[in-house]
């Protein structure tokens, strides 16, 4: 249960940390405007540095089903605890976004990100194209989790720094997809604002929302046969 609970913390602090600072600063790809763009990148990558170095000795920090994904296909866990993880993540993702509406209906500031868009993934970014979209999400995926794998293998000789390779690795892939499509990577992240932008009136994000739960999964599970691959003796 302690391995759930802290999935759920973890989770929490990276949709309200990532998707709160995106709905703060705006992510504009305008020229001069980049300072949000970045800053929602680090905000994303530094929220995995900071739970992998806090809940990482306990549960692992996936805080994200296609880690958690990858890492069932690798053996490193067993299904029931992959379904544990899977809703705990779930249930900390709402709980993220909820905070952030909490925060927002009474500080009375305008969300960046559009109407009540709470940080939701869109297909603005690629002109609306669900096959660019699902392409984008699937290998920025894929580049996050086989490095996750090669980090926190058994052969690995990182010592103490892997939870900072994969936060820049998180904020790496940040740059090219918030421009995109928001940067899933994560069916989580895009679930618990999604919901939460639904119940608020915008249901915009919902009718986009397969495509953020099924190519992370589908980057993860390529990503974790290919590690597996290229890691054979």
């Amino acid at each position: 249960m302690r391995k759930y609970i802290a999935e759920f913390i973890g989770t929490a602090v990276l949709v309200t940390m990532g998707c709160g600072t995106a709905m703060l600063v705006g992510c504009s790809t305008k020229s001069g405007y980049g300072a949000g763009y970045i800053l929602t990148a680090l905000a994303f990558g530094l929220s995995i540095v900071a739970m992998a170095y806090s809940i990482g000795n306990i549960s692992g920090c996936h805080i994200n089903p296609a880690v958690s994904l990858g890492v069932l296909i690798s053996g490193g866990m067993k299904f029931v605890d992959f379904i544990g993880y899977v809703i705990a993540q779930l249930l900390g993702a709402f709980a993220g976004a909820a905070a952030l509406k909490f925060i927002w209906h009474f500080a009375k500031i305008k969300d960046q990100t559009g109407y009540l868009g709470y940080g939701t993934n869109g297909t603005a970014g690629v002109n609306g194209s669900t096959v660019a979209a699902l392409a984008v999400e699937a290998g920025l995926t894929f580049i996050f989790v086989i490095a996750i794998l090669g980090v926190t293998s058994k052969k690995a000789n990182h010592g103490s720094f892997g939870g900072l390779v994969i936060g820049l690795t998180l904020t790496f892939v940040h740059i090219l997809g918030i421009g995109l499509t928001g940067t899933s990577v994560n069916p989580a992240r895009s679930f618990g604002p999604a919901l939460i932008a639904a119940i608020s009136g915008n249901t915009a994000p919902i009718g986009n929302l397969w495509i953020f739960i099924v190519a992370p999964l589908v980057g993860a599970a390529v990503a974790a046969l290919v590690y597996k691959f290229l890691d054979k003796e």
